[in-house]
């Protein structure tokens, strides 16, 4: 297959990964106005991250939904204390943004630096960074998994297979807490 044509696979499937998301939350609109809401049990409400283990959950309450491979940034040790310092957040955040035009394939954005990151980063006068996501794999190079997964290799971020970054964007919701742990 061309380049060419792989690329516009990749665009019609998005697109329509995205379409269906889009009716879900329309429907999740209509749903809210009703008087009775139906919850979704594949929805998680939780993303528990373990940097030592690799893994990635969706949570719904006690209940872990699925679990992913992650590869974190280059010195994945100890919590991220300034920019440029490759590191993983470690502490309960929440997902507040996404980006479906990342570098990267997907992107949702994780609220560091909360305010106990920018008071830590103030004392010692250094900056804390931002720009911390989960996201799939870079969008310029072929998405062959045997080339990122497995290594750590963010500048920070949280990474996981294209296939997995599908599941993660359809199943939480922006304001989805998210808990970091060593």
């Amino acid at each position: 297959m061309s380049e060419t044509m792989r690329v516009r696979s990749i665009q019609c499937w998005l697109g329509a990964v995205l379409f269906l998301a889009a009716q879900g939350a329309a429907a999740d609109s209509a749903m809210d106005a009703s008087p009775m809401r139906i919850e979704d049990p594949w929805r998680a409400d939780l993303i528990v991250v373990e940097k030592s283990a690799r893994r990635l959950h969706l949570m719904r309450g006690a209940r872990q939904l699925r679990s992913y491979d992650i590869s974190l940034g280059n010195e994945p040790e100890g919590h991220k204390v300034r920019e440029g310092d490759n590191r993983t957040p470690e502490g309960d955040y929440v997902l507040d943004w996404r980006n479906q035009d990342s570098a990267y394939f997907m992107s949702i954005h994780i609220s560091y630096p909360n305010r106990r990151d920018l008071r830590q980063a103030s004392q010692r006068g250094v900056n804390p960074g931002d720009m911390i996501m989960i996201h799939g794999l870079p969008n310029d190079s072929p998405p062959t998994l045997s080339d990122y997964l497995g290594e750590d290799w963010t500048n920070g971020c949280i990474a996981v297979s294209n296939q997995a970054m599908i599941d993660i964007w359809l199943s939480v919701s922006d304001a989805t807490p998210i808990r970091i742990l060593p």
